[in-house]
């Protein structure tokens, strides 16, 4: 596909957002801490290999400093269909892009997939679908995450992440878990702290857990970088870091839980281009 099919591609899925997430002109200068909606995104859909579709999804939380968890249910669904698509509950602040994927088959043609979320007396909807329009790439996911149009690494592999240890854990409350990733990648594109310092001065950015916690300026210094991030649980986790470095092909965290409940927790391997995930359950059960 050339650059300029790519370039127009983008415009259109970068005007359409805008229109999908404009705020009301008398609400466009103000910044609420809390108590404010959750608008869920369609971001586009790619084709897999076997025929069938993934239709990636991210959202806006319009919350400076809350992060709600909205239940996987009547308030957090998707539909038609089964309503739990592996959708997020737990939201981080401000926009978070391409969060998870939807796999529907070959067949799927016209049809939409819609997630609801309610969240503070407002429900927002996402339509996904296989306009044309919407199809993104490597060059759009790369462009969508602020790291520009050009230079699109076409020899450059998805990073590889699993977990060192059981996928399911139970721990009680109070309780902190340890978790080891060994995560892999090409080496393209490499280091460049240089790159990494520039875009901190520019955009003037807070850590990962602030703004978007997928955070290509990490990836940008060290080549290669993990991040703990939690997609389900009732509660708040800590991780220490939330950014382990990679050392010799291991990473390792801690994760503390603020109340009991199951939790659902990611780690992702993030190239700046691409990115890998893997999931951990964990149980917390009250303390005895």
């Amino acid at each position: 596909m050339s650059r300029m099919m790519t370039r127009s591609r983008l415009a259109c899925v970068v005007s359409l957002l805008v229109v999908g997430l404009g705020a009301h002109p008398s609400e466009a200068q103000t910044k609420f801490n809390s108590g404010q909606n959750v608008q869920p995104v369609f971001e586009g859909w790619e084709k897999n290999p076997d025929g069938s579709f993934n239709l990636l999804f991210g959202y806006l939380n319009r919350n400076y400093q809350e992060r709600p968890h909205v239940p996987v249910g009547s308030v957090n669904h998707f539909s038609p269909g089964e309503a739990d698509r592996g959708q997020p509950s737990h939201f981080y602040t401000r926009r978070q892009n391409y969060v998870f994927k939807v796999r529907v088959p070959a067949d799927f043609g016209e049809a939409d997939l819609v997630w609801t979320v309610t969240h503070a007396g407002r429900t927002d909807t996402a339509t996904g679908s296989l306009w044309p329009v919407w199809e993104v790439d490597e060059a759009v996911i790369k462009a969508n995450r602020g790291m520009g149009i050009s230079g699109s690494y076409v020899d450059n592999h998805e990073p590889s992440i699993g977990i060192d240890g059981p996928h399911t854990h139970t721990v009680a409350a109070g309780e902190s878990l340890t978790l080891v990733v060994v995560a892999g990648d090409d080496g393209i594109p490499g280091p460049n702290p240089e790159a990494a310092a520039r875009r901190g001065d520019r955009r003037g950015r807070p850590g990962p857990d602030q703004q978007n916690v997928l955070n290509p300026r990490a990836a940008v210094a060290t080549g290669l970088a993990v991040t703990w991030l939690q997609h389900r649980g009732p509660g708040a986790v800590s991780f220490a870091p939330i950014m382990p470095p990679v050392e010799n092909g291991r990473a390792t965290t801690t994760a503390s839980f603020s109340v009991p409940g199951t939790y659902v927790l990611r780690a992702v391997a993030d190239d700046t281009v691409l990115t890998a995930t893997v999931d951990v359950i964990v149980v917390v059960e009250p303390a005895e």
